[in-house]
């Protein structure tokens, strides 16, 4: 896999950090555990254990049951933002990870850094997309945070097994 490719991988499960904090880790998980990403060996060799998955896949969840909830704040909070960072920067690095044999460190650096702006673009763009569509259907959320929840979903494993393929 080329670096370009590791970059834009990145980036794109930090976007999907940015739309659901806890979707891309759990995505990665998931890609571990099923072999997708080589993560066997490495630091991140955690992250694909059982126990892992299904913690972050409950607790992935439970953002998807939060996210609906009227108190629930903005993602542009800086506690919301600083987490879809923290979860993006993590995603990046353990795709890029797995995704690489032997990357070097600066793959991985390379990777969190795509990963930050990945989260950037996906905090501020789907609060802004989302914001739009509910203007436009009305002001009902529901329906948009439900579409905004399957794009999280389907996007972080489509990322993960891309990754698994080119």
């Amino acid at each position: 896999m080329t670096y370009f490719l590791v970059l834009l991988l990145a980036l794109l499960i930090g976007a999907v950090a940015g739309l659901r904090a806890l979707s891309a880790p759990a995505a990665v998980a998931w890609g571990g555990a099923l072999g997708w990403i080589s993560l066997d060996g490495t630091w991140a060799q955690w992250v694909a254990h059982p126990i892992t998955v299904a913690v972050l896949t409950v607790l992935a969840l439970g953002e998807l049951v939060t996210d609906q909830l009227p108190s629930t704040p903005s993602r542009r909070v800086p506690m919301q933002f600083g987490a879809r960072l923290a979860t993006g920067a993590f995603s990046g690095a353990v795709l890029a990870t797995g995704a690489v044999l032997n990357p070097t460190a600066w793959v991985v650096i390379g990777a969190i850094g795509a990963a930050l702006i990945g989260a950037v673009i996906g905090t501020l763009g789907g609060a802004e997309a989302r914001q739009k569509l509910v203007a436009a259907t009305g002001g009902r959320d529901l329906p948009v945070a439900l579409v905004e929840d399957a794009i999280a979903i389907v996007g972080g494993f489509a990322v993960v097994a891309l990754a698994s393929v080119i």
